[in-house]
């Protein structure tokens, strides 16, 4: 028995030092730290402080084409190019390998108002997938029409799919209220 506690300071430390390396390898092998997280954490949610956060890395989100501003309305104003919401993100390529991209076109007006002739910046915009001319055209450089100029009513999203080597940055230039 006096060997036992004699070698209790050496097993103890066999212990400890067995129990590191199972965890190192869980660290190593079993996926390590991912985005932050320990493998044994859900991916799909992380304690951040005391909040929870949810991360969304399963899904493809559009990115606004511009930061959304709040418009500057005078009395009488019922609409601006600011009420207009571009969103365009990647999406599946061609079979022929070209880039795809989804835009989303969308009335935000909050004043229920109905925006026509909607000129979008769009430079020389072109794609290899056939894009309907009546929700989407280039005119002339730098100049597209969105809905063949009719009204895009309150709430109301349009939305069509480009084919090219990169996005283009499309931006609102000039908008009608109806």
């Amino acid at each position: 028995m006096e060997g036992f506690w004699r070698r209790r300071p050496v097993t103890l430390a066999l212990a400890v030092s067995l129990a590191m390396m199972v965890l190192l390898s869980v660290a190593v092998f079993g996926g390590g730290v991912i985005d932050g997280h320990w493998p044994f954490q859900s991916r799909l949610m992380a304690v951040k402080g005391d909040r929870l956060r949810k991360s969304a890395l399963h899904r493809k989100l559009l990115r606004l084409a511009s930061a959304m501003e709040e418009p500057n309305r005078m009395w009488g104003e019922r609409c601006s190019k600011a009420d207009i919401v571009i969103s365009q993100g990647p999406t599946s390529p061609l079979p022929s390998g070209i880039p795809t991209y989804t835009v989303e076109i969308m009335n935000a007006c909050v004043t229920g108002c109905d925006i026509s002739r909607i000129h979008l910046n769009c430079g020389w915009f072109s794609s290899d997938r056939l894009i309907n001319p009546r929700v989407f055209k280039r005119l002339r450089y730098n100049d597209c029409l969105v809905n063949d100029g009719e009204p895009l009513t309150n709430g109301d999203t349009l939305s069509f799919q480009y084919a090219n080597t990169y996005s283009y940055p499309l931006s609102v230039s000039s908008v009608a209220c109806s």
